[in-house]
């Protein structure tokens, strides 16, 4: 039987790109439901192609927009985010998580409740409320299966020995602003900042990569599906992203997942898991890459990445609170209204401002998660 899919954030660079994995296997899959933020012209020519049971528009003002371009389709429009928390709570063969933020939490939580497996491409579920969605996949016995490059290089390598890893060696490419002198960053403007020199992605995530707040992230995301202390989990600068990540087991082993940078094959890989299909993608070749290239992280002209891992060694509400920092900074760089330099900024003011709570509960973490916004939004205002 074909394998029903949910993709939630469908016209998003992981969810096109996820519907164009499926396409490539029509004998596969099948598409259940779709969602969107507000981009109703995309899902809309999704939905035609896709024949999906369900579509959801999150801004309720697209409804009828979409509602009128899927006339006669046949296809169920809703619309609204708790109707995408809702269609995250059917029961599917696959529900891949690409929504941006923190607004991944519920709908997560909703698809392990369902006991649906798990594609997960929204980092911050794990981040800021990883220990209860942890907990709850474990006690359903609901799999999360990363989409992540690094994240789902890691798993592949795990499948050699799980219970013999020692650590982990995350890559990240650097970003576009690897070798830009210190004194030059406060002047990067928000088109600089989103070329990135390897990866197609979409905004939020690719001005994480260029201030290496996205592999800080990364760490906690690492430190909560592979349950490896922090002191194990190390950063690797990695121009090429050729090597998307390594593993050393107990006995000095070292395995690591190449591949040229193309998120079609880690998404494929989740949407498939166990099993493994060709893919359409070009081969790599090694003759051509040449060389693999790595230095260290300089966590002082990118302190983001350094203030992930005080956020993840204080644990309980501290990632939360880092993460909600970063959101709304970005979204203040991305219109002008903050420099590149005050987004580890910003987020250094927020935590250095919170008492961290242990073991919260969903509710006192969206609670913290709200504050840190506030917060966040109060110190942009006061530069």
């Amino acid at each position: 039987m074909k394998k029903q899919v949910i993709i939630l954030g469908s016209t998003g660079s992981i969810g096109r790109q996820a519907l164009e994995v499926i396409a490539n296997h029509p004998e596969e899959f099948t598409v259940y439901g779709l969602t969107a933020n507000r981009n109703s012209q995309i899902l809309i020519e999704q939905a035609k192609k896709f024949k999906p049971k369900y579509v959801v528009i999150a801004q309720d003002e697209e409804y009828l927009k979409v509602k009128a371009g899927l006339a006669g389709t046949g296809v169920e429009v809703l619309a609204g985010f708790q109707s995408v928390i809702d269609l995250a709570g059917q029961p599917v063969d696959r529900l891949l998580v690409s929504l941006v933020g923190a607004a991944g939490i519920k709908p997560t939580i909703a698809g392990i409740e369902a006991g649906s497996p798990i594609a997960l491409a929204n980092k911050e579920s794990l981040v800021a409320a990883g220990s209860v969605v942890m907990e709850l996949s474990r006690k359903k016995g609901v799999p999360i299966l990363p989409v992540d490059s690094e994240h789902s290089a890691i798993f592949q390598c795990l499948q050699a020995s799980p219970k013999a890893l020692k650590s982990i060696w995350l890559t990240a490419s650097g970003g576009p602003f690897r070798t830009t002198p210190k004194e030059e960053l406060g002047k990067v403007r928000p088109e600089d900042a989103l070329k990135h020199p390897n990866w197609d992605m979409g905004a939020k995530i690719t001005i994480d990569s260029a201030t290496l707040v996205n592999k800080g992230l990364e760490v906690i995301e690492a430190h909560l599906l592979f349950q490896v202390p922090y002191d194990h989990i190390k950063v690797l600068v990695h121009p090429g992203s050729i090597v998307h990540s390594l593993v050393e087991f107990t006995d000095g082993s070292v395995l690591a997942q190449l591949g040229w940078p193309d998120m079609r094959l880690p998404i494929q890989y989740a949407l498939t898991y166990p099993e493994r299909l060709q893919t359409h993608l070009e081969p790599l070749d090694l003759l051509e890459v040449g060389r693999l290239e790595f230095e260290a992280p300089d966590t002082e002209r990118f302190p983001g990445l350094k203030l992930a891992f005080e956020a993840g060694k204080a644990g309980g509400t501290m990632p939360a609170v880092y993460n909600a920092a970063n959101e709304v900074a970005v979204q203040h760089f991305l219109r002008n209204e903050l420099p590149f330099t005050g987004i580890p900024s910003v987020i250094a003011d927020v935590m250095s401002r919170h008492s961290v709570v242990s073991n919260p509960d969903l509710e006192e973490i969206l609670r913290y998660d709200a504050w840190a916004r506030a917060e966040a939004e109060r110190t942009v205002a006061a530069r």
